[in-house]
């Protein structure tokens, strides 16, 4: 215990300098990502009163706050006293071992500088990627946030993105509905068809331009399948096929036309056995 004392007092001068440096580097990370924070918060800002598109913001965003905290931490361990020139060297050397086994993330960052280049999308388009759509809320360094119609949250990795095939359903101001409407072969196809085109056409979110297709498509097993393909906005697409659907059944049952369905019919041979 004496040792102890004698050595704190013999070095005491040191202990107080390794303190207040080590202080000071605790100062500088804690002030250095207060600035990292407030000069991410500066650049979407600036960047927004641009128009700039908010995919592009987020992932600016998401780059200057890292390059930031890098520098930072850099900062704080030169005040600790280490050589920074061979702790670059240090880092850049581990940097392509930890590039090596990370090709995934990294990957999936080349892959959202390519989304952000490229623009397939933007924040708020509606698009399907493999199995999941949803609307775009933002492309980050690594990955895409999605928000799916029952208000779920799925993150994608953009290398996924960018190797998938992407349909982006905002980016044209229409689209076209694609229903297939079956009758049955007893009924009448001129009445049936009129029927179709005074339902369509009387609903008021359709469009007049493009015109709307209606014909026979097929004669099939059980039916003859009409295909029904009016144009409406975008916005406007599933308000309308649900309220068309409707309103063709309701139609058609007025008229007494037959919507076929699956059916399955069941003979039974009965034989008689007759005593011998």
């Amino acid at each position: 215990m004496d040792s102890l004392i004698s050595w704190l007092n013999s070095n005491q001068t040191l202990i107080v300098h390794y303190i207040w440096q080590a202080f000071l580097a605790l100062l500088i990370l804690y002030i250095g990502k207060s600035v990292a924070k407030f000069t991410r918060k500066l650049v979407v800002r600036y960047m927004t009163k641009q128009s700039i598109d908010a995919t592009v913001v987020s992932f600016s965003a998401s780059i200057v706050y890292g390059l930031l905290l890098a520098f930072v931490f850099i900062g704080a361990i030169s005040q600790l006293g280490f050589n920074t020139t061979s702790l670059v060297a240090v880092i850049g050397a581990a940097g392509l071992a930890v590039g090596l086994a990370l090709q995934g993330s990294l990957s999936n960052f080349a892959s959202g500088v390519l989304l952000i280049l490229f623009k397939p999308f933007k924040a708020g388009d509606f698009i399907e990627t493999g199995s999941i759509s949803g609307i775009v809320e933002e492309v980050l360094i690594f990955s895409t946030k999605l928000r799916t119609g029952d208000n779920k949250t799925v993150i994608i990795p953009n290398g996924k993105m960018t190797n998938d095939t992407i349909t982006n359903y905002s980016t044209k101001p229409t689209r076209r509905i694609d229903l297939v409407i079956g009758v049955g072969y007893s009924t009448d196809l001129s009445l049936a068809k009129q029927i179709l085109t005074e339902v369509v056409k009387a609903h008021e979110l359709v469009l007049k331009d493009p015109a709307i297709t209606i014909g026979v498509s097929e004669l099939g097993e059980s039916s003859i399948n009409f295909v029904v393909r009016p144009w409406v906005n975008s916005a406007d697409f599933w308000t309308v096929k649900f309220a068309l659907l409707e309103n063709i059944k309701h139609a058609f049952d007025q008229a007494g036309i037959e919507i076929p369905f699956p059916q399955l019919s069941v003979h039974v041979n009965q034989e008689e056995h007759h005593d011998q």
